[in-house]
């Protein structure tokens, strides 16, 4: 049974064969699910039993841990891959022209905070400025000046918000 046959085909095999004398005992154990034998452990160990006899046909180098990798590795193909002419890196990013404006009169006027500003007009040029300035939001290049930007806005605005008359 197992010659000419694989491990997986002889264990179809064998569950196929179960089944049917299963379904010739169905009225003895209906409770049962077809094709899950009783001698689970029995069945795992002939199983290995059966595993060892169909390996003695294999190669030997095959049956070395990691050897099938190198068994279907193309080295030829490898070597191909590896000559190829790298490509161009990406060119430099270009800075958006309002990060290059860093002073604080620059982001004060961007800002364009006013006495008749409320407390929740100043959150909506706060969460403006952030949409366009966020450091996360730009390059990495760019985000030492993104963050002081954001600084200096943050406080800006947290002055003129203290400023405000309390209710």
């Amino acid at each position: 049974m197992l010659f000419g046959q694989s491990v997986f085909q002889s264990v179809l095999e064998r569950l196929k064969a179960e089944d049917e004398t299963d379904e010739d005992a169905g009225a003895r154990a209906a409770h049962r699910v077809p094709g899950l034998g009783t001698g689970l452990a029995f069945d795992v160990m002939a199983f290995d039993v059966m595993a060892l006899d169909v390996m003695e046909g294999i190669s030997a180098a095959s049956q070395r841990v990691g050897q099938a990798y190198f068994d279907n590795l193309d080295l030829d193909a490898a070597a191909a891959i590896a000559e190829e002419p790298a490509t161009a890196p990406p060119p430099e990013p270009v800075m958006p022209d309002h990060l290059a404006r860093i002073a604080p009169e620059e982001i004060a006027a961007e800002l364009a905070i006013a006495a008749a500003d409320t407390q929740q007009t100043l959150n909506e040029k706060r969460r403006a400025f952030a949409k366009a300035n966020h450091p996360d939001g730009v390059a990495e290049l760019f985000r030492d000046n993104a963050n002081r930007r954001m600084m200096i806005a943050n406080l800006l605005i947290d002055e003129a918000m203290r400023r405000l008359p309390h209710s």
